[in-house]
């Protein structure tokens, strides 16, 4: 991720008439001690008649001795210097153990060497009040480190910045005084303040060099907004154990790479960029400075160039005429993850699926989505997964809204947000359903109230040890122990929420389709609900409810996804609602005492069952959804006879009810943050027409603004249509997943990917994760990429199930799509493996099944959408059987499972999430482009078997980046030679990104590069665990590549660890490539666990006819001064830094080396294993 500057400065004198100038000194070369790499520096003086002598002063720094011996009318000094930005984490430093609390006294012979920088000038009234105050606040035990950044910090705040042109530094006095100054007098006060309180510290000048951001700051200042440099002046503080540590009062920041020292002294006057003597005259002063960026390597944070990222655009575009042009249909959606930013040790961002802040987080997503896509849409906060050993259901907010661009919800201010608090009681939910049944055109007294299941939770009260009570129940199981405390607290006997039995059928005999209620029949006097944290309407005691044959209950059948369907009902008929229940006309209202109005009587408009036909599907000039139903002899309050089929009875219900909405976050949520809000939630009930969903919802719409109340819709989703567009936003372990909707064409993509991103980082949540060591992750959540149509009749992988066998056999021939884009778990038990991963034989089936499909894709024939399935589902699975889990997901095309399944989709699951949108958007163009190319050409494989039988060449070489970066080169070419015009420096990002860099060294000629590589982690056996039993995975195996450069394969070899690596060559002259596999730590529970760890890793590149090592380099796995981390990094660059620090381009061994040849192994003849003997 590295950033190459030019630093120019120039200093010009212009006399008014040639002057006798004395010997000059020059203080402008980077000092010994400067952290930053200086790789290149230059310096030159005009006039040229001149001598310069370089010499060091008594503090190491640099000088360079001017003597001009004649009189001059101009005195010109430029200096250029190049320097490698390369991060410097400013706080990678250990202290002493005497040194770590403050105060403490510097060891004798040190405070010798340190006496001209513990020489305090006698303070001023201001400064020694500031110094007493300052004393005043340090606590007893404070850390140096600490004390040092919070004194910097409130010096930065104490003293504003200015430009001052005079020469000299302000005394502290004068700066106080004025609570202003310059670089140079604030960097002076600091001084002066720490040499007061017994810290060594010394005066800095230097170079600044401040780049522009790639990325803007969230909470503060994002720094300058043009790259910039200047002279510029900050301290330094001795710290026994670190040495000196920069602090720059002007930014109130520690010292980086940006800060390039040239002179560092006691006092300000010997640290002065020029001094020297001239004859008196006039002279003309001018200075010039500016930082050019001359190199920089390809980064996350800055993937493209401008000019790259409009060739990217142009090139998508174009694809998209040929996708037209071939009538392909295609539409591309997603699943991108995001973790959060503030917290990124907390478990939800690691390992758990719900945590106390992720649905905040989502909800905040969830509203910016809606002001982008969903306008007129409405928002459902819905079940999603839940998995085995989850105590809760998952959840799942999405956003729907109608594809003909009419609104479906008018007042998006109506819908209630968790992050605030609300006070809605039980009483408001009560008349909220009350005035809903009313306006369905139902009767309000099949409104049921429902209660926790009392005799549940005495029988569980009764069971808690004797000395504990429900309050504090003191159980193990968080979740228990939180759910008991609640429900005692509230009351058994109070109401939890409402329920109204409904559902919508076309009657026999009325206008139309009708919402429908009636009677519930329960065992108990009151509707008890199961135990448990969810919403009341997945609680619902319906197995209580009358029996009835399966033949007489009222089943959902999903639509056949190749179903015509007619154009929705206007908005405008969908909020004219039915007439509901009025009071004023026949059959229409309540007489006293509760009883119905007009019993008995079946109008021409309405049943006996419910409120009137709403007549929308022939409003909308189209047909109804509904087919008309018989009508049952029994009435809607008809109790049922023993053994009678009580067919009548509606079993899916509306629920309303108001609960704190920290119930969705968990125990711990709850428990610190629980019992402030109250938010009214309408639990939805199944339906199977989109228009009856969508009438339901103009009703609570309704509702709300007459009852002046904001709600939170959740329960069942609206039926699958492609009349509404979806977006949902759920949680995954350690991640939230957005389900993004589908892109018809590229321009459409390009805005959901780049908005999606850019609103997921201005929610504060991140597409970036990084191991403790700095390695980057991605999210680990993995970016699913979805391609198909727009309705499966649309679907190209149906319509031709040839693209979908040449996506196959072109990406089972070219491994670097599975492993360039890919995650760090890999391999034939990971989430996502290739089908020649586990088994060889799989791939012998797999092309029978291609040849398969395409024998019946003969010209005159047609594949049935079920035969494609039936033919590869059993075949793109994991080696458990699993078909989620497979690299090619077909899930979602024609799965019989299930109107979810048929879709006409295909998933793509080993994508891991690009850092930054636009190399997502590289990733997408690459799919489309080869979507387009196989429709015109489908691909068969060129050589003598239709799929290379990889075996374990696979797990050899292409999980090495140069042979990745090889085949994905033959990858470009291909595309190129089909007429599209792809760059390969367009995926440099993504190689960065998958493999990075781990450092360089040269001797003699000789390039020897370390690159991070891939390596599969082994999923280990079961092991018992509460509540069942766990596999865990042995990450501790990891793998480097080693590349050399210039080598003399007769001469040199290259050794690790004393052993001589099998280097193969690549066929380029003098260039060879090594996988190097070895344990990098030790834990109990692993493969082989008798085996220590290797590290540090010691390279030597040996001449063998010198038998001795001509250079070499150390990495360490971990920090060699054994700085051991336990926060995750915060960002890339504190992850960058955590990595450089443990490689050192020295550390080779001294004396004679006689090594043994090197004995490549059978099976992975181009990688090393330690482990091995």
């Amino acid at each position: 991720m590295s950033v190459k500057v030019a630093l120019e400065h120039r200093t010009t004198y212009e006399f008014a008439e040639p002057v006798e100038v004395g010997p000059h000194v020059v203080r402008l070369r980077p000092a010994p001690h400067c952290r930053t790499p200086i790789e290149a520096y230059s310096f030159e003086v005009t006039p040229k008649n001149h001598f310069l002598n370089w010499q060091q002063d008594p503090f190491g720094n640099y000088l360079a001795r001017l003597v001009l011996p004649e009189p001059v009318k101009e005195l010109d000094i430029t200096v250029d210097v190049v320097a490698d930005m390369t991060v410097i984490n400013p706080f990678d430093f250990f202290v002493e153990p005497y040194a770590e609390v403050y105060p403490f006294r510097y060891a004798p012979a040190l405070a010798k060497e340190l006496i001209p920088f513990l020489e305090a000038a006698p303070p001023g009234p201001r400064l020694a009040a500031l110094v007493e105050r300052f004393r005043a606040s340090i606590v007893p035990g404070e850390h140096t480190v600490d004390l040092l950044v919070r004194l910097n910090r409130d010096l930065q705040h104490a003293i504003r910045y200015l430009v001052r042109m005079e020469p000299g530094v302000q005394t502290p006095e004068e700066t106080l005084g004025r609570a202003c100054g310059s670089c140079r007098d604030s960097g002076w006060l600091l001084v002066q303040i720490l040499r007061h309180l017994g810290f060594a510290a010394r005066f800095v000048s230097g170079y600044l060099i401040q780049l522009k951001s790639d990325v803007k700051s969230l909470d503060g200042p994002s720094g300058t907004e043009v790259d910039f440099t200047d002279l510029h002046a900050w301290c330094e503080v001795y710290l026994p154990g670190a040495g000196w540590i920069g602090l720059d009062p002007t930014s109130g920041l520690l010292a980086g790479e940006g800060h390039i020292p040239v002179a560092c002294t006691p006092e300000p006057s010997t640290a002065a960029p020029v001094s020297g003597e001239v004859d008196e005259c006039e002279v003309t002063f001018s200075h010039h400075m500016q930082v050019t960026r001359i190199h920089e390597s390809p980064r996350v944070t800055l993937p493209y160039t401008d000019a790259q990222w409009q060739a990217i655009v142009d090139l998508g575009h174009a694809v998209d005429a040929r996708l037209k042009a071939g009538d392909v249909r295609l539409t591309m959606g997603g699943e991108p993850t995001f973790v959060g930013v503030d917290d990124r040790d907390a478990a939800e961002w690691n390992t758990d699926a719900l945590g106390p802040t992720k649905r905040g987080f989502a909800t905040e997503l969830v509203h910016r989505l809606l002001d982008k896509y969903g306008q007129g849409g409405f928002l459902h906060f819905g079940q999603g997964k839940w998995y085995p050993g989850e105590q809760l259901p998952r959840w799942a907010l999405s956003i729907c809204w109608r594809a003909d661009g009419q609104p479906c919800w008018h007042d998006p201010s109506l819908f209630a947000d968790e992050r605030e608090i609300h006070r809605y009681t039980t009483a408001d939910a009560q008349a909220f359903i009350a005035a809903l049944t009313r306006r369905l055109g139902l009767d309000p007294k099949y409104v049921h109230p429902g209660y926790e299941d009392t005799f549940y939770y005495l029988w569980r009260e009764r069971r808690l040890p004797v000395n504990v009570d429900a309050f504090d129940s003191r159980l193990d199981d968080a979740m228990e122990r939180q759910r008991l405390r609640r429900i005692y607290q509230q009351g058994l006997d109070s109401v939890v929420g409402y329920v109204l039995p409904l559902r919508r059928e076309w009657i026999q005999g009325t206008a139309g389709p009708a919402w429908i209620t009636g009677a519930w029949f329960v065992r108990d006097d009151r509707l008890y609900l199961f135990p448990g944290d969810s919403p009341m309407g997945y609680r619902l005691p319906l197995d209580s409810l009358p029996w009835a044959k399966a033949a007489d209950q009222q089943p959902l059948i999903a639509q056949d996804p190749f179903a015509t369907r007619s154009p929705l009902p206007s908005a405008a008929a969908l909020r004219a609602q039915t007439r509901g229940y009025d009071a004023h006309r026949a059959g229409y209202g309540f007489a006293e005492g509760g009883a119905v109005a007009l019993q008995g009587q079946v109008t021409a408009e309405e049943g006996a069952w419910g409120g009137s036909g709403s007549g929308l599907g022939l409003a909308a000039g189209g047909p109804l959804p509904h087919l008309p139903v018989a009508p049952s002899p029994q009435g809607p309050d008809a109790l049922p006879q023993r053994n009678e089929s009580a067919g009548w009875i509606t079993r899916t219900a509306l629920c309303v009810e108001v609960r704190d909405p920290q119930r969705a976050n968990g125990p711990k949520a709850e428990a610190q943050h629980g019992g402030k809000s109250g938010v009214m939630y309408v639990f939805m009930p199944p339906l199977q027409h989109l228009e009856d969903y969508l009438e339901l919802v103009a009703a609570v719409e309704a509702t709300a603004v007459a009852q002046g109340v904001k709600i939170v819709l959740e329960g069942y989703p609206p039926p699958r249509d492609p009349r509404l567009k979806t977006l949902a936003v759920t949680p995954d372990p350690g991640v939230i997943e957005v389900n993004i909707h589908p892109a018809k064409d590229w321009s459409e993509l390009l805005d959901h990917t780049e908005f999606l991103y850019d609103a997921a980082h201005r929610t504060r949540l991140s597409t970036e994760k990084f191991m403790l060591d700095g390695r980057h992750t991605g999210t680990g959540g993995g970016n699913h990429f979805v391609l198909g149509g727009a309705t499966p009749a649309d679907s190209p992988f149906l319509r031709r199930p040839d693209l979908l066998a040449s996506l196959l056999t072109y990406w089972h021939n070219h491994p670097s799509l599975s492993y360039l884009f890919s995650g760090l778990f890999i391999g034939p038990t990971s989430q996502a493996p290739r089908i020649d991963e586990a088994r060889n034989d799989q791939v012998y089936e797999v092309e029978i099944a291609l040849q398969e499909l395409e024998r019946q894709l003969q010209p005159g024939g047609q594949v049935a959408p079920w035969v494609v399935d039936r033919s590869l589902r059993n075949l793109l699975i994991d080696v458990t059987g699993n078909t989620h889990r497979s690299e090619f997901c077909i899930d979602k095309l024609y799965s019989p499972d299930g109107p979810t399944g048929r879709l006409g989709l295909l998933e793509l699951r080993a994508f891991e999430m690009p850092p930054h949108a636009r190399m997502s958007l590289a990733q997408q163009l690459l799919l489309r482009a080869l979507v387009a190319w196989f429709w015109r050409e489908p691909y068969r494989g060129r050589g003598s078997t239709r799929l290379t039988r990889w075996d374990t060449g696979l797990h050899d070489r292409f999980l090495l980046p140069t042979f990745v970066q090889m085949d994905f080169d033959d990858v470009m070419a291909e595309l190129n030679g089909a007429g599209f015009g792809f760059d390969s420096a367009w995926f440099a990002p993504h190689f960065e990104f998958r493999f990075p860099l781990v450092g360089e060294v040269a001797t003699l000629g000789i390039g020897m590069t370390l690159r991070t590589a891939l390596e599969p982690w082994h999923v280990m056996g079961e092991e018992g665990a509460p509540g069942g039993t766990v596999r865990y995975v042995d990450s501790s195996l990891e793998r480097l590549e080693l590349k050399l450069t210039g080598l003399n394969d007769n001469r040199h070899l290259v050794t690790v660890n004393g052993r001589a690596v099998p280097l193969q060559p690549t066929g380029r002259v003098g260039e060879f490539v090594c996988g190097v596999r070895y344990r990098a730590w030790a834990p109990p529970s692993a493969l082989h666990p008798t085996i220590p760890s290797h590290a540090p890793l010691s390279f030597d590149i040996v001449d063998r006819w010198l038998q001795r090592s001509i250079g070499g380099c150390r990495y360490h796995v971990a920090h060699p001064g054994g700085r051991s981390y336990d926060d995750f990094p915060v960002n890339a660059y504190t992850a960058e830094s955590r990595r450089l620090a443990r490689f050192f381009r020295f550390g080779h061994t001294p004396g004679i080396m006689q090594v043994a040849p090197a004995a490549p192994s059978r099976e992975f003849p181009f990688t090393l294993d330690l482990r091995r003997p």
